[in-house]
């Protein structure tokens, strides 16, 4: 059920994006520089592209900006998880080396609390 009301709501959302790009194919100038700046310049780079492809385009860089934004503010969290894994896979073979070298408890119900 869950997957049927899912994929009606990208359908929804697809109509919308549809819709929203037939409404907007005039083409548009994407200039590089703004008028005065490009001719100091001499730049004066520039391309006519349908509207929704700048809509689009806007929308789609500023997703990857907020990915790689947000991947570089968790990378000091990523270094110390990873930090503290090697840390704790270390001390888990030194226990387990400490308790092969030592001999076995003397009490039964030490023995059984052990093997845990």
């Amino acid at each position: 059920m869950i997957r049927i009301i899912r994929l009606l709501i990208l359908g929804l959302i697809g109509l919308a994006l549809l819709t929203l790009a037939l409404a907007n194919r005039g083409a548009v100038p994407l200039h590089l520089l703004p008028e005065d700046l490009a001719a100091l310049t001499g730049l004066s780079w520039s391309v006519n592209v349908p509207l929704f492809v700048v809509i689009f385009g806007g929308i789609i860089l500023g997703v990857l900006i907020g990915f790689v934004w947000e991947w570089l503010r968790e990378t000091k969290h990523r270094s110390s998880a990873s930090a503290k894994s090697r840390e704790v896979a270390r001390l888990e073979q030194e226990l387990s080396s400490l308790r092969a070298t030592k001999s076995g408890p003397k009490d039964e119900i030490l023995a059984l609390l052990d093997k845990r």
